[in-house]
């Protein structure tokens, strides 16, 4: 089986329009006229990234949550989605229609169209539209010398999934996390105009952390020590931080910004009521390096999370 990274090289020659932006950021970015538009289309299948028993409502929440992460990554505000549906019984089917509604409702959003398909394995599609009045950070900005932020707590919702699956002792909290992620849509479009690169940690902290240095080409230096873990994680983990850094799952923004911004990133933190902590820096170099209370650390045989791995 291809890998995610490796299939998606093989398309890169096919992104010749700059909306496209190499295919290395969450989203692509279309000018028409005075206006950007940010489109994104992110897909979920039973059994990788939502279990069979899950309720219908919560994978549509979930669907629409995970799109609306990218934009929020890039400082977008949404408009709209496409729905790509794969048809099963009648009974889920409806209560997935009903926490569609929902969810949209609650981001003030609308249906815009789509397509089904009867299949076995139901895999679901999203496309998610948004416009962006102002900046719209990619993953490729980061330089030498800024400084790297995550907002609110890593690894709750690997920790949920892991309750779930009976290998952690039941956690409302953490259970939420995993099933009803809040894409940071405010926190987005408010930090797009302070910071030099961007993206949403989907698939672990360390692999997107990795992605993000790889495509602005410079390194990034991680503090373990430093990464936010909720008191519900704590309680259910302990000091395992390898585990929620590598989880997935978190829809928090990672971004880089220059140490000026520390004042008016710490001032917007205190406003939205959402923490952003730092948890490393930006260096010369390439990769991902990893320290512990100062120590060097080795990097974990995974990342975080891959296709086809």
């Amino acid at each position: 089986m291809s890998t995610e990274s490796a299939f998606i090289d093989s398309l890169r020659a096919l992104a010749t329009d700059p909306a496209a932006r190499g295919l290395l950021d969450d989203a692509a970015v279309l000018e028409v006229g005075d206006e950007r538009l940010v489109l994104t289309h992110d897909m979920i299948a039973e059994g990788v990234h939502y279990l069979p028993d899950d309720p219908p409502a919560d994978v549509a929440w979930k669907l629409v949550a995970v799109n609306l992460s990218d934009l929020a990554a890039k400082g977008a505000r949404p408009v709209g989605v496409l729905l790509g549906f794969t048809l099963g019984e009648a009974e889920w089917d409806r209560a997935f229609a009903q926490g569609l509604g929902a969810a949209l409702a609650a981001f003030r959003l609308s249906l815009l169209g789509g397509d089904t398909v009867a299949a076995p394995a139901r895999v679901l599609g999203l496309t998610a539209i948004g416009r962006a009045a102002g900046p719209v950070p990619s993953r490729s900005g980061a330089k030498p010398g800024d400084l790297l932020w995550v907002s609110g707590t890593i690894g709750d919702a690997g920790a949920g999934l892991k309750a779930l699956r009976g290998e952690l002792a039941p956690s409302s909290a953490l259970i939420e996390r995993y099933r009803n992620p809040r894409p940071r849509l405010e926190a987005g479009e408010r930090l797009a105009p302070l910071v030099s690169a961007m993206m949403d940690v989907s698939d672990g902290l360390l692999i997107d952390a990795h992605r993000l240095a790889t495509a602005s080409a410079c390194g990034i230096d991680l503090a373990l020590d430093s990464v936010p873990l909720s008191e519900a994680y704590l309680a259910a983990c302990g000091e395992d931080r390898i585990a929620a850094v590598t989880a997935g799952d978190d829809y928090e923004l990672l971004f880089a910004a220059a140490p000026d911004t520390v004042p008016a990133l710490l001032a917007l933190a205190e406003q939205l009521g959402l923490p952003f902590t730092r948890i490393g820096a930006c260096v010369q170099g390439a990769g991902l390096m990893l320290s512990d209370h100062g120590a060097p650390v080795p990097l974990p045989p995974s990342l975080g999370f891959e296709h086809g791995t």
